[in-house]
């Protein structure tokens, strides 16, 4: 018997990974906005993150239902919410959604988008599992604030010269954070990851040694580039997320140590975004 369409459509609301989803969508919108997008340009830039983020979330949950069945039963394509073939229509739809949006900026957003999903494919396909799992995380975040400022402004400002190498150690961090979410799970599997190798101790040290860094860098720039406004009050509150999502890593508890890494990616892209407003204006943005 096939689910009730509410619950149907809860499940294609999970199957798409709903806040890293969201979360990259508002950032690449805010961003655009700032490099001098228009709002049809921001609302299209975000739209087109959204629909590839939600592609590789689907996709992400394709590759690991066998394993979901033994160790989260209740997602949505184990539990019978939303069958594969739906599932599979759902991922290409988006994708194809998400590559149309960004094109319409041109060739280079496009080839931006198609990097960025092909790094997020790589993952769940084949890298994901690794003890390079964290690879795609450091090489993808940085990628987002470059799709946003070239479809916004076309051509990327000095400030990134220290932007993209902090959303290398950013995006590192937060896979360690997301590693260690599903460490338990990894275990029982006998999946290795960094977190499973190293231990969760010497991960957490690691994941939090680079957001320490980050969040470094971010401020000592803000003021040596004449930064300020309320865009430094943003990083700061972003600062303070980033503190709290390590501090729910440590966690013993799963679930604590998932609302840690959600903390930690709604930190960083809080931090991201104050930053570029306190530097908007400037010469260096």
């Amino acid at each position: 018997m096939p689910p009730p369409a509410d619950a149907s459509i809860v499940g294609f609301v999970r199957l798409v990974h709903p806040f890293p989803s969201l979360l990259d969508a508002l950032i690449a919108a805010a961003l655009t906005s700032v490099a001098g997008g228009s709002a049809l340009t921001s609302l299209r830039l975000g739209a087109a993150m959204f629909a590839l983020q939600a592609a590789i979330g689907t996709l992400n949950d394709l590759v690991d239902e066998r394993f979901d069945r033994l160790a989260k039963p209740a997602k949505p394509i184990p539990s019978g919410l939303v069958g594969r073939g739906r599932a599979r229509a759902l991922a290409i739809g988006l994708t194809a959604i998400g590559l149309v949006l960004a094109a319409v900026s041109g060739p280079v957003v496009l080839a931006i988008a198609l990097v960025g999903l092909g790094i997020g494919v790589a993952y769940d396909l084949r890298i994901k599992g690794t003890i390079w799992s964290w690879l795609p995380f450091a090489v993808g975040v940085p990628l987002l604030p470059v799709f946003a400022w070239m479809g916004g402004a076309g051509d990327l400002p000095p400030a990134f010269t220290l932007l993209l190498p902090a959303g290398v150690a950013a995006g590192a961090s937060l896979a360690i954070a997301n590693l260690l979410a599903d460490a338990d799970r990894d275990r029982a599997s006998g999946v290795e990851t960094l977190a499973t190798r190293l231990g969760a101790t010497a991960a957490w040290r690691i994941g939090a040694t680079l957001a320490a860094l980050v969040v470094a860098v971010a401020f000592v720039s803000m003021v040596a580039l004449g930064g300020g406004g309320v865009g430094v009050a943003v990083a700061a509150t972003g600062g303070i997320l980033i503190g709290g999502g390590l501090a729910f890593g440590r966690s013993a508890s799963a679930r604590l140590r998932e609302r840690g890494w959600e903390l930690q990616a709604t930190g960083v892209g809080l931090l991201a975004a104050g930053w570029v407003a306190a530097l908007a204006g400037t010469a260096s943005l």
